[in-house]
């Protein structure tokens, strides 16, 4: 399969990409089902979704990193669910 790229300014650069039986029929399933009108769209979703994904996977080594860094809390842990409860709620989020 050759995929095309084209997007306003985006340069297009076309791949060679090689897949089994199975998933040439996964990919084509996709796009009869009507999520994807075609394979560079299914693929460039794929990868997306890849690009997401570790993204929020750095940013959580990032906090944990953080998290250990910080030390330990001399807090209890209902008043850190006190705290944790006015920050969501002034931040609309509970």
């Amino acid at each position: 399969m050759n995929i095309g790229v084209s997007k306003g300014d985006m340069a297009v650069i076309r791949k060679t990409v090689t897949f089994t039986d199975q998933q040439d029929r996964w990919i084509k399933a996709q796009i009869e089902e009507g999520d994807f009108t075609n394979e560079s769209e299914y693929l460039r979703h794929l990868i997306r979704q890849d690009q997401e994904r570790k993204t929020k996977l750095k940013e959580l080594k990032i906090a944990i990193q953080e998290g250990l860094d910080s030390g330990v809390s001399n807090k209890s842990f209902t008043e850190i669910m006190r705290e944790v409860e006015v920050k969501l709620k002034s931040d609309g989020k509970l």
